[in-house]
């Protein structure tokens, strides 16, 4: 295999001459001398075909095809730096890339103003985020597919080298659109409704991420038919919109109940509060996992929208 004209050292030549202008004050900037930085790109040209600099007084300047080169070269250039920063990164015990899955039901406000607190300490940590629903965000975190789970409902999976800690509990409310048929009832109810009332009126229902694992919903109401969405987002258009009542973490619920958008269905049997879980498996022992968990436990306002 021939070996390929362009270098590291070549670029790094390229763009000195380019940011200092002449080729004394580069080979200045390079510990080298002018003559050996003039062969270099001398020994580009003639292998590559292109003029990449001209004279203009006593300024070096850089024709269409060097500036493409030295443009793209740059990309290259950073790319080995971030490569080089990362393996000692990793040579330490911090790893590259922390992945972790936060589920829909969660203010991501505040776990996003810890990652930026993050990574303003670990520049070098890349960090992926991805939303889920339910099952779906233990699956995530079972399959390796990321680090890190933020607001997984309970249950927590049997599943041995999980580590689960909760961080909150989840108050919902069964909410309706005032435009909707049944706000005028309910409105007028003397009496708390009962579950079996509802039937009749179509339920907006978050789809569970889960692929392989069993998906399953929170506050069903059985025998009603179902309308469903991706995105807890999604859940409140289309409750506004009047196309079905569903349930809501109360603490998103109050803005529109408030404003009268949304009435709230008192029912006779109040559901539940659900527990939400920050995990990890045990056997990921990252500097930068764990020093991300720390600053995640720290933070108060973790868990609901």
């Amino acid at each position: 295999m021939n070996t390929p004209p362009l270098s590291i050292e070549a670029l790094l030549v390229l763009d000195a001459i380019e940011h200092r202008g002449s080729y004394a004050a580069a080979a200045e900037q390079l510990n080298k001398v002018p003559s050996a930085l003039s062969y270099i790109v001398q020994k580009l040209e003639e292998q590559l075909g292109v003029t990449l600099f001209v004279r203009q007084g006593r300024r070096a300047v850089l024709t269409p095809a060097g500036k493409h080169l030295l443009a793209e070269g740059r990309k290259l250039l950073s790319a080995i730096n971030t490569l080089s920063e990362q393996t000692q990164t990793i040579a330490n015990g911090w790893e590259p890339k922390i992945r972790i899955a936060c589920d829909s039901i969660i203010d991501i406000n505040p776990v996003f103003t810890v990652i930026q607190a993050f990574l303003s300490e670990h520049q070098n940590i890349e960090v992926d985020v991805q939303e889920e629903v339910m099952n779906g965000t233990w699956e995530a975190l079972i399959e390796d597919k990321v680090d890190l789970v933020i607001g997984a409902p309970a249950p927590v999976p049997n599943q041995k080298g999980i580590r689960a800690i909760k961080t909150g509990e989840l108050n919902s409310v069964l909410v309706v659109s005032k435009s909707h048929e049944l706000a005028a009832k309910v409105l007028h109810a003397i009496a708390p409704v009962q579950a079996s009332e509802l039937s009749q009126y179509r339920n907006i229902i978050v789809h569970d991420t889960a692929k392989h694992e069993i998906p399953w919903s929170a506050n069903l109401l059985q025998g009603s038919q179902h309308f469903y969405v991706s995105s807890i987002t999604q859940k409140v258009a289309a409750i506004l919109a009047g196309i079905g009542i569903g349930h809501l973490p109360q603490s998103m619920a109050h803005r529109y109940i408030a404003s009268g958008e949304l009435v709230a269905i008192e029912l006779e049997d109040k559901p539940a509060p659900q527990e939400l879980f920050m995990a990890w498996k045990i056997t990921n022992k990252g500097k930068g996992l764990n020093r991300l968990k720390a600053m995640l436990l720290e933070e108060k306002n973790l868990t609901l929208k």
